[in-house]
């Protein structure tokens, strides 16, 4: 920027070392430090005090100012030797002690800064020591131009008062102060100027830091992601290196599948166009591009597509869902991309994608755009290649209603296979196929256990073989004998037994609760599931279990049958009122209150088994009823609870001596079976069974617990559409 002329005319009679320090850029950086400490150019040596300094020296303290005043302002002052303000502070008080002989020393010392109020303190000092004349000509306030020959650095007063003002115009600002002292403004004798860096430099040089440490931060963090990434420094040893999907060649067949005749039936096609695609468009016929499993867990959807590629003997190109999306924006894009470019190359091919809903989810216009980026990019690639490509994507979902309505579509996934729970024929075949993987003793009966497992998915199935296996194991037996089956059957319907102690008391109230839910079911007839066996031994989550079963598959549930499994799930809590009297009701009763409450509502708000509500559905919109119609539904609900209850009450006061023998059974033999149930109310002996020791009950542990078969979830598909529940309504597990 530009100097004002008196400004260049003291630039322009200043020595050549003093312009040095001027006009580079260098300048401001040396006048901070210059106000920081002391200069290094310049080694200063204080003067040879007289006696009248030395006496003021001595008397420091003793002229109507507080020593301690005068040395904390002195202390001040020599801490900031940069500020003026501080050094003027200090002077006003030396005067005003009648010390001037220290203002004159400091002033000239040239190593604290000044200003126009130091100037003045300093003359006001020389005045006080007669000297005015002498301070008159050491700095005179005229500007002249030096003589020929003088040294170019005897700067004037005013002249430092204009070098002042260049400095100040260089500082943006700041305050600026020039001592000149002993100095000349030559390289022996610098002069000592000090910039008082402004409160808006201040900020502007913190605000540049910042944002320049942010910046650098950045570009670190970035760079070492990327080195991170990369180099693939914290993968975990055994896992995949890269995101790339390679080629599977399977050996899995239809014959290893079972218990999905119908799914394989309508994948024949699929293999029929990978081996001959000429076949199918001769007559200009097209196939589905994609096809869609849908189906509980455990059904076997993922085996039924490997075998799929393994009947046509083409690549299998498999991939979950949530495999596509990693913390990278536009990485689940990328990899449908490479995904669908690998199989092209490799065609025929098939495309597994596994949890299709993680990425195929319903968009939603509050969604970010990157979320919706993964989708995108999967329906643009079904709508890329042909039908005749040669390229097969299927995919697998527990929950098709999730999926986005683009997705589902003709043209893209456009047919859905339903793979279901087994039914009895495929359970027998799928515990027959695991049991090639194991040493079954040739008594085992296959037809029996799968007939009271129903609601069993093919993995609980494959899951009851292993634990089978393992526990003949432990027994070191030389095979697995029906007796492991049936322990394995147990531990995965009705849970792992509990490691516990139960007091006798505790003891009988279980047996009296279990016995309730046994006898309700046993003499219930007319009921969908009969009793399968009875136990106070702890499993699961509960003390005691009953467990029931169900004839045959059942699909379809009357008005009568879901009455039934109420009246079951209220036998405990009624044998114990009966027994303990109202007041002795436990907790237990909790879930089975819950599950006969939960049987009720479907009855009444989903079914239209009301006669007050009639044929109408609410169960769906529920939470948008009006309060006079939420009260009714609540009202039939109890009505039917409580109808339930008072059947449940006759009954077992009736059979109140069955109710005694059953419990008393329980507590000697603590697990019954159907049989032996019939037997105990009867008044039999059970003569092939050894009675448990008497005292506290002690259970080992056994084993992981296993979910137990739940009751029909309320409402249903998002579409409306009546179609009967997934999972039978069996009834639940009593505790």
């Amino acid at each position: 920027m530009s100097l004002r002329p008196a400004a260049a005319m003291a630039l322009r009679f200043a020595s050549p070392a003093m312009r040095s320090h001027l006009m580079p850029a260098p300048t401001m950086r040396a006048m901070f430090r210059l106000a920081t400490a002391s200069t290094t150019n310049t080694s200063w040596a204080p003067t040879t005090r007289s006696p009248g300094l030395l006496s003021q020296y001595r008397s420091f303290g003793h002229n109507g100012i507080s020593r301690t005043l005068l040395a904390s302002r002195e202390a001040a002052a020599n801490r900031n030797p940069a500020s003026a303000t501080a050094q003027n502070a200090f002077y006003q008080l030396l005067l005003k002690a009648n010390m001037p002989a220290i203002v004159v020393e400091r002033y000239q010392s040239g190593r604290f800064a000044t200003n126009e109020a130091g100037d003045e303190a300093y003359h006001r000092a020389l005045a006080l020591q007669n000297q005015s004349t002498t301070a008159n000509a050491d700095l005179p306030t005229h500007f002249t131009a030096p003589e020929a020959g003088a040294p170019a650095g005897n700067l004037s007063q005013a002249q430092l008062q204009a070098v002042g003002q260049a400095l100040a115009a260089r500082s943006k600002g700041a305050n600026v102060a020039i001592s000149k002292g002993a100095g000349v403004g030559t390289r022996d004798g610098p002069l000592h100027v000090v910039v008082d860096e402004s409160f808006g430099g201040i900020v502007f040089r913190w605000f540049k830091f910042i944002l320049w440490f942010c910046f650098f931060t950045y570009i670190s963090l970035v760079l070492v992601s990327f080195l991170i990434e990369g180099l693939n420094l914290f993968k975990r040893p055994g896992a995949k290196v890269d995101s790339e999907v390679r080629a599977e060649t399977q050996t899995t067949r239809f014959s290893d599948v079972h218990g999905a005749t119908e799914a394989k039936d309508e994948l024949q096609e699929l293999v029929e166009f990978l081996r001959n695609p000429g076949k199918f468009s001769t007559l200009g016929g097209k196939l589905p591009k994609g096809v869609l499993l849908v189906g509980p867990p455990g059904t076997g959807k993922t085996l039924i597509a490997r075998a799929v590629a393994g009947e046509a003997g083409v690549p299998f190109f498999y991939m979950s869902g949530s495999e596509f999306d990693e913390v990278y924006v536009g990485v689940g894009a990328k990899r449908v991309r490479e995904l669908f470019a690998s199989a092209k190359a490799k065609s025929p091919s098939i495309i597994f994608i596994d949890e299709l809903d993680a990425i195929g989810g319903k968009r939603n216009s509050r969604d970010a755009a990157y979320v919706k980026q993964t989708l995108n990019q999967l329906l643009t690639e079904l709508d890329g290649f042909e039908q005749n490509s040669g390229v097969i994507i299927i995919a697998a979902t527990n929950f098709p209603e999730l999926l986005d309505k683009a997705l589902t579509r003709p043209g893209r996934f456009d047919r859905h296979v339903t793979v279901p729970l087994p039914d009895v024929r495929g359970r027998i075949d799928i515990l027959k196929h695991h049991a090639k993987k194991i040493k079954a003793s040739a008594e085992v009966n296959f037809e029996a256990i799968a007939s009271s497992t129903p609601g069993l998915s093919g993995a609980e199935l494959e899951n009851i073989v292993n634990q089978a296996a393992v526990h003949a194991s432990r027994l070191k037996q030389t095979s697995v004998l029906m007796t492991d089956f049936e322990w394995a059957k147990d531990k995965v319907i009705m849970g792992a037994e509990r490691k516990t102690i139960i007091g006798e008391k505790e003891k009988e109230m279980t047996a009296y609760h279990e016995a309730g839910h046994a006898l309700v079911s046993f003499f219930n007839t007319h009921g969908p599931n009969k009793l399968y066996k009875v136990t106070i031994l702890p499993r699961g989550s509960s003390l005691g279990h009953t467990a029931h079963l169900p004839e045959m598959d059942k699909y379809s549930y009357t008005t009568q049958d879901l009455r039934s499994l109420i009246e079951t799930s209220l036998g405990g809590k009624l044998a114990e009122e009966i027994v303990y009297g109202p007041d002795k009701v436990t907790t237990g009763v909790s879930s089975d209150l819950q599950n006969a409450t939960n049987v009720a509502f479907q009855m009444v708000a989903q079914y239209g088994m009301s006669e007050k509500l009639g044929p109408v559905e609410y169960g769906k919109r529920y939470n948008t009823l009006s309060s006079e119609t939420r009260s009714l539904i609540e009202s039939e609900v109890q009505r039917t609870v409580v109808e339930a209850q008072e059947n449940v009450r006759t009954l077992l006061v009736s059979k109140r001596k069955e109710l005694d023998l059953l419990a008393k059974a329980l507590v000697e033999y603590e697990t019954l079976d159907v049989k032996e149930v019939e037997k105990v109310i009867r008044g039999e002996k059970l003569i092939d069974r050894k009675p448990v020791p008497k005292g506290p009950m002690v259970v080992p542990a056994t084993g992981a617990l296993a979910p137990p078969i739940a009751p029909p979830a309320l409402g249903g598909p998002e579409d409306g559409n009546a179609e009967p529940p997934a999972t039978p309504p069996v009834a639940p597990p009593q505790a």
